[in-house]
């Protein structure tokens, strides 16, 4: 397995993993989110080939206070395979070599599998509540 930095040349193959895996929703345009992480130094997406095929994706980023990772996605064929846990340690690296002293992300909180996966890797729910509004 190979990990690497996505390229524009990805974002096709990049986002229909991300729809295949359920990351996607209609109130977010992945091409934007991706076209925004390539654009920025303080992001970027990891991508995971095996045998010259995309397996996995991590888009992680940087905000000056905390890391934060979004879009871990394995390909279905390649899941319960340890790629998930390995994305998050590529997504860990890049943000330790920029200093970020903490990782947080966000589950959907009746996404059970994707809970248990983190807990499991050694994450917490944190108790806090996330506050948002659309600037569209």
């Amino acid at each position: 397995m190979q990990i690497s930095s996505a390229k524009e040349s990805d974002r096709d193959e990049v986002i229909a993993l991300w729809e295949a895996c359920g990351l996607t929703r209609p109130w977010n345009d992945p091409s934007a989110d991706y076209n925004l992480a390539l654009a920025n130094e303080t992001s970027a997406i990891l991508l995971a080939h095996i045998e010259g095929e995309l397996a996995a994706s991590v888009l992680t980023g940087f905000d000056g206070h905390r890391g934060w990772v979004y879009y871990l996605a394995v390909t279905p064929d390649f899941q319960k395979q340890g790629l998930g846990r390995r994305m998050m340690v590529a997504a860990e690296l890049w943000l330790r070599e920029r200093n970020a002293p903490k990782i947080q992300l966000m589950v959907r909180d009746d996404n059970e599998a994707a809970i248990g996966f983190y807990k499991a890797l050694g994450y917490d729910v944190q108790p806090v509540v996330t506050i948002g509004r659309r600037l569209d």
